[in-house]
């Protein structure tokens, strides 16, 4: 399937739950997180949910980032240069929602990509070797591509996976995908 029938797919999907499907099934998927060898790491990178979009709550692992004493780091997107600047998500960080609804910092103090352990990433869709759709504008994918190597990203979703997804040579692969029923771990492919 072509990523733009996916984003349509996707997004229909989404639109068709409840309030109350998306606070259970996010729950779902914060415990799940919970679970994963992941929690050793310093500075943790979340998306702010963009409930118009019916995005999953990510409002419960900040509670579990929070309770664990981790450093959090929230985005803002600069859409001429489709990039992101990076804040640690502080007491003082004020937020508000861009022209786009998406909550972003006002500002704050900047964090280097370098620093950044663990990515939480948003997506529409994903299949079963960790290729992801996203909305299309290519901000995640730029920015994954200058964390560290070794940085562990983590798709968040709804959805069970898609068989395959045609991907482009910008396209970054997650590590895991975390739905509220399943953990996938994607295996890198040796050529």
């Amino acid at each position: 399937m072509l990523k733009k029938d996916l984003r349509k797919k996707y997004k229909e999907l989404r639109q068709g739950l409840t309030p109350e499907v998306i606070e259970d099934k996010s729950l779902a998927i914060a415990n799940r997180l919970l679970l994963l060898d992941i929690w050793d790491k310093t500075y943790y990178h979340l998306f702010l949910t963009i409930e118009e979009h019916k995005e999953i709550d990510t409002e419960f692992i900040l509670q579990i980032l929070a309770g664990k004493d981790k450093e959090i780091v929230v985005s803002k997107c600069d859409f001429l240069t489709v990039e992101m600047t990076h804040y640690l998500l502080t007491d003082n960080t004020k937020i508000k929602k861009n022209q786009y609804g998406i909550p972003e910092p006002v500002d704050g103090i900047e964090v280097p990509v370098s620093k950044i352990d663990v990515i939480f990433v948003p997506l529409l869709a994903y299949d079963l070797d960790g290729n992801r759709v996203g909305y299309g504008k290519g901000f995640y994918d730029k920015f994954l591509s200058k964390c560290k190597p070794e940085a562990l990203k983590i798709g968040l979703s709804f959805f069970e996976p898609e068989d395959k997804i045609i991907s482009s040579p910008n396209d970054v692969r997650l590590d895991y995908c975390v739905t509220p029923s399943a953990t996938i771990r994607f295996q890198e492919k040796s050529f």
